[in-house]
């Protein structure tokens, strides 16, 4: 078995707006979510040669995260990660991702609900 290193991306509060929710109230109001996402991708070329197309574009995933949850509705938090979850390991390259989103005050006396999932993949 051959070492690789991978590179950690870590995309920290990303603030957002969507509908979440299922009670009458959170599907008529916009709500704030924050994301949080940690992406691993081998990165031994980009390292070694200072050349943009051996890494993996970070701006063009969070541009598309931001768009599908700005245009997007939502029953469930579960729903919010996976889409998120489904956008980071759309490239070959991804080894694992994690993405959790909080969404503040949605308990009386929490500061905020947060759901986290993760993939991981084999390299090839």
């Amino acid at each position: 078995m051959t070492n690789v290193s991978l590179a950690t991306i870590t995309i920290t509060n990303l603030r957002l707006r969507t509908y979440i929710g299922f009670n009458p109230e959170e599907t008529t109001k916009l709500q704030d979510v924050v994301i949080n996402i940690r992406i691993q991708y081998p990165a031994e070329k980009a390292a070694a040669t200072d050349n943009v197309e051996s890494a993996l574009n970070y701006k063009t995933i969070t541009k598309e995260i931001i768009q599908h949850v700005e245009e997007g509705r939502f029953l469930l938090l579960e729903k919010l990660v996976g889409d998120v979850l489904a956008i980071c390991t759309t490239h070959p390259w991804v080894r694992y991702a994690s993405v959790t989103v909080d969404k503040p005050h949605a308990l009386r006396f929490a500061d905020s609900v947060s759901l986290t999932l993760e993939e991981y993949r084999d390299g090839q």
